[in-house]
């Protein structure tokens, strides 16, 4: 038999020959799926809000940024850069102090910008965030100092709450027991309240801040009233503390409705117990400067009205 010595490229010939469009096909097709994963990863931005926090951050050599202007006109740039790429974004206010506290205690090096990229994370994961869509900067940070203090008093509040233990006579969890009063309460304020769109605030002085609390909600004549749910848990929770500390608070009550004056109620808060005000202790409390104690000019197409009674099934506070 005669031998035949086979090139070294004849069995690499015989293998079939992949197809360039192919090949350039699922590189495409590998780039879109990560583009279209990579849209549906959320972000966050953290935000230094104002001169003084910016100041703070300036001491770290990873942190580049000069002036406080030039900073937020980056982060306006690179919010808009985000949603034209079809990213959710969501921006949360970045504490200095809060995040050296951070830092110190997993053990971080705070001059690094994957530290910051983890508090970053970590302050999202609070809640205390607001999305981004494509409102300028002059809107979006009053909203977000406003979300950011409305978490820092409700965690006060909790922390208030579960701080005060068990009743020393009956044994039960004060906090709970305020903060399942507090609950009854608002939905009896609705309930009564009715129809229309109401504006509950209440406030209650706390041992080391005045705490307040605002909750929007939509009445229906045969329908519970609709609420959000943070904002009403964060109205309840500061009840809860006026409640179980018995502090002389109260809650005002402001319901508008098509082709009627807006109605305003008022209650006060008095040995964990919320009383109604007569409408002169409305009318008196509205119309008074609260720092120079002046008389102000009733506002138009309002009425002042008494507080109407919104006593609950329990027997009242826990002590």
């Amino acid at each position: 038999m005669a031998y035949t010595k086979r090139s070294k490229h004849s069995k690499q010939s015989r293998r079939p020959k992949r197809s360039t469009r192919s090949t350039h096909q699922r590189s495409r097709n590998n780039a879109s799926m990560r583009r279209t994963l990579h849209r549906e990863v959320p972000g966050t931005v953290g935000l230094l809000a104002d001169e003084q926090d910016f100041t703070a951050m300036r001491r770290y050599r990873t942190f580049t940024f000069d002036d406080h202007a030039s900073y937020l006109r980056q982060i306006d740039d690179l919010l808009r850069t985000l949603a034209s790429r079809q990213l959710h974004t969501s921006v949360a206010l970045f504490d200095p102090e809060d995040f050296t506290e951070y830092c110190a205690e997993a053990g971080l090096d705070p001059d690094a910008a994957m530290s910051r990229s983890r508090y970053t994370a970590e302050i999202a994961g609070r809640g205390a965030t607001v999305p981004y869509t494509g409102q300028p900067l002059d809107s979006l940070l009053p909203q977000l100092i406003n979300k950011a203090v409305r978490q820092a008093t409700w965690e006060y509040a909790t922390m208030l709450l579960a701080d005060l233990g068990e009743c020393a006579d009956c044994g039960q969890d004060i906090g709970r027991a305020a903060f399942d009063r507090a609950s009854r309460i608002l939905m009896r304020l609705l309930e009564e309240a009715g129809p229309g769109t109401h504006h509950l605030v209440c406030s209650v002085p706390a041992p080391d801040e005045q705490l307040l609390a605002v909750l929007h909600a939509e009445g229906a004549t045969a329908a519970p009233a609709h609420l959000d749910a943070s904002e009403g848990a964060e109205f309840v929770t500061v009840l809860a503390a006026g409640i179980a500390l018995e502090s002389p608070g109260g809650v005002v009550l402001r319901t508008s409705a098509p082709g009627a004056p807006d109605h305003l109620h008022g209650w006060r808060l008095h040995q964990g117990r919320l009383l109604p005000l007569t409408a002169g202790e409305v009318f008196s409390a509205y119309c008074t400067d609260a720092t120079t104690g002046e008389p102000l000019s009733p506002e138009s197409g309002v009425e002042y009205c008494a507080g109407f009674d919104i006593t609950t099934d329990d027997p009242g506070n826990h002590h």
